[in-house]
């Protein structure tokens, strides 16, 4: 069931939001060659925490980290550890979220680890803008396949795939609420969007072919054919006004 917040609600996710936010923001600036995944997930928690909220990821489902942090072919939910050691041209896929005052902030970003590959470079323009693509369909009186068609055209028209296997969703009083948020669809087709719904739109593009592999360890999910994935996602608030991307930090 879609859950439809109230101005108290929203208030309260703003702040969720903004802390996912800068916890994103200081571990983007702690992205460098030499670091570990590790010492990344360790800063994300430090900073999370010290805002008196906690991580929403860490323990959900069991996942044991703070933060998903996905390197190169990783498409998304890569655990961190500290032999995961970051080099010069790796991509770097940091998804975090916070929960305050019981409600979740979530939002992903994909880092350039020093000079990438000019191929890298355009797989990271082309993931972050169809983000904002969908972001602008996300609109009262628009439906679900409006965002998602609006990923995938942008995706597909600069010849890469979007993910099929993981999709966006509903975030407030828990990290996942209805809807699913596909980034592929057709335009006007699927769940109306009306006032007060909340949805993180996280589109997830590979170089390649769309298909992914999960590994043994049952949460890091791989391209089928080694090539490169990016993740980028901000958690929005549909309004009489338009879309409000409610993870930006002040």
């Amino acid at each position: 069931m879609v859950q439809i917040k109230t101005a108290r609600e929203l208030s309260l996710m703003k702040d969720a939001c903004r802390i996912s936010a800068q916890a994103l923001r200081a571990a983007g600036e702690a992205i460098r060659p030499g670091v570990s995944t590790l010492e990344i997930d360790t800063i994300v928690r430090h900073y999370i925490e010290k805002q008196g909220a906690t991580p929403s990821f860490l323990g959900y489902g069991g996942f044991p980290a703070s933060a998903c942090i996905s390197v190169n072919n990783v498409v998304i939910h890569g655990i961190p550890d500290k032999y995961t050691v970051l080099r010069e041209g790796d991509i770097v896929s940091v998804d975090t979220g916070a929960c305050y005052k019981g409600y979740h902030g979530d939002n992903a970003y994909t880092f350039a680890c020093g000079r990438i590959s000019e191929n890298a470079e355009k797989l990271l323009n082309a993931t972050r803008e169809s983000l904002y693509e969908g972001i602008k369909q996300a609109t009262v009186g628009n439906r679900i396949g409006d965002i998602g068609s609006a990923v995938q055209r942008y995706v597909e028209a600069r010849s890469y795939s979007v993910v099929r296997n993981y999709v966006g969703h509903g975030v407030g009083a828990n990290l996942h609420e209805d809807p699913s948020v596909p980034n592929y669809g057709t335009p006007h087709r699927g769940l109306k969007l009306l006032p007060g719904m909340t949805i993180a739109i996280e589109p997830m593009v590979n170089e390649g072919t769309y298909h992914v592999r999960v590994m043994p360890d049952k949460w890091t999910v791989k391209t089928v054919d080694g090539k490169l994935s990016a993740h980028f996602e901000h958690t929005v608030a549909i309004t009489p006004d338009g879309p409000r991307i409610m993870t930006i930090c002040d």
